[in-house]
């Protein structure tokens, strides 16, 4: 089979120099477009692309110019985990004619993973891209996503974020209790990606075998519950530490999804991917509710259309990457990042995934979740988060593939 090329300017890829170089003719927003849009490019051919870009951006002064943090995303790893920023940034911009300007500052420049949420809250940037895992810890109502094993697949995610409750269990909580609009996610299901030391082991193939290991966790609170339970000893180190720590076998292994291991350069110091699906991995595009209410109603439903669009795309485009760029499939395709460094998939069983969902879900074992289950029904009007969020995730059928989610428009009900 033909080996893919994953690396963004193919055989002829532009230096992160020369890059930088366009983008400060040009503007890094209007570069990133080109880039993002050429896949394989030269040096010239990017220089052309983004002064068109620019020529197109800024032929009109904008009402309204947003500063878009994206923690590590950059034109690079957007097309390898499909978060929806530059395809919500180029939709919205052309939309309104301009009227609203997104001016996209990734790579950890402005804001990180723990930090974006913050910065959106304090107006240093106007949206952000992080995962609500590690948002959490700026706007805790997000941990409404992480009741373990609430979501059985991706497409119940899909499903939930479609549907017109979500705006009451979800978003409207997060607005009055955060200051923060909700625009869109990518979904995944949170399993442990165990590091070199586990190399030369076999297969995963049951929660027994992961009783015990040391493994690195994000912000979400929920999640060390669902951990703790497990017997997964969930440890918080900085993210700088995590693939120093993978390698050296420091700890056995990271709480994230495969999309995170790829896109952030994790595959090299990861040995195996367990897909226990335990809790949401979602990475997700907020924006401040303040400047959200600052805009005239027509660039509001602007807002929502591209958002909705953006969405869409995001669910087409992730589960393709998934199989053609992360490899996150059994076996891993050739040519995909997985392949490259050997990372191999641990699917489990349902059965090995239906025991661990016995152990650690509200559903079988409640009394270690009361206290913030309570938190977050009272912060959501009264609302039972837990039971609605699971009744709807099951809506659906189980062995429905995420891409056949029917999208809707959630918040015309």
């Amino acid at each position: 089979m033909e080996k893919r090329n994953n690396s963004v300017g193919g055989e002829k890829a532009v230096s992160r120099r020369d890059f930088f170089r366009v983008a400060s003719v040009y503007g890094l927003s209007s570069t990133m477009l080109a880039a993002s849009a050429l896949g394989s490019f030269s040096l010239p051919q990017l220089a052309q692309a983004a002064e068109s870009n620019a020529k197109r951006r800024y032929k009109k002064n904008a009402k309204h110019t947003l500063t878009f943090g994206a923690s590590g995303f950059n034109e690079k790893n957007l097309l390898i985990e499909r978060a929806g920023c530059l395809d919500f940034l180029n939709d919205i911009e052309d939309r309104t004619d301009g009227e609203i300007r997104v001016e996209f500052v990734g790579d950890n420049q402005i804001c990180g993973q723990l930090s974006c949420v913050k910065k959106t809250q304090q107006g240093i940037v106007d949206m952000f891209t992080a995962s609500t895992q590690n948002s959490a810890g700026g706007a805790p109502y997000l941990n409404v996503l992480d009741y373990a094993y609430m979501f059985p697949t991706r497409a119940s995610q899909y499903h939930f974020l479609y549907h017109p409750d979500s705006q009451k269990l979800l978003r409207d909580p997060l607005r009055k209790k955060h200051g923060l609009q909700f625009l869109f996610s990518h979904c995944e299901l949170r399993g442990l990606q165990m590091g070199l030391g586990w190399k030369d082991k076999p297969l995963i193939t049951s929660i027994d075998q992961l009783r015990g290991t040391k493994n690195r966790v994000t912000g979400t609170q929920l999640g060390r519950i669902a951990m703790q339970l497990l017997e997964l000893n969930p440890v918080p180190i900085a993210w700088s530490e995590t693939l120093d720590g993978l390698k050296q076998g420091l700890i056995d292994g990271a709480e994230t999804w495969a999309g995170a291991v790829a896109y952030a350069n994790m595959s090299p110091v990861v040995s195996q991917s367990v897909d226990l699906r335990f809790f949401c991995g979602t990475e997700a595009t907020m924006m401040s509710a303040k400047v959200f209410d600052s805009f005239s109603g027509e660039l509001q439903d602007a807002v929502m259309e591209s958002s909705y669009l953006t969405q869409v795309k995001i669910q087409a485009a992730q589960e393709a990457a998934l199989v053609n760029t992360v490899g996150a499939t059994v076996p891993s395709l050739p040519g995909t990042l997985f392949d490259q460094h050997n990372v191999r998939v641990a699917a489990l069983s349902d059965e090995e995934r239906a025991k661990a969902e016995r152990i650690c879900a509200p559903e079988f074992n409640p009394e270690p979740w009361t206290k913030w289950r309570e938190r977050l029904d009272k912060w959501s009007g009264g609302l039972d988060t837990y039971g609605s969020i699971h009744k709807i995730a099951r809506e659906i059928p189980r062995d429905m593939l995420a891409e056949n989610v029917e999208p809707r428009r959630w918040w015309k009900g």
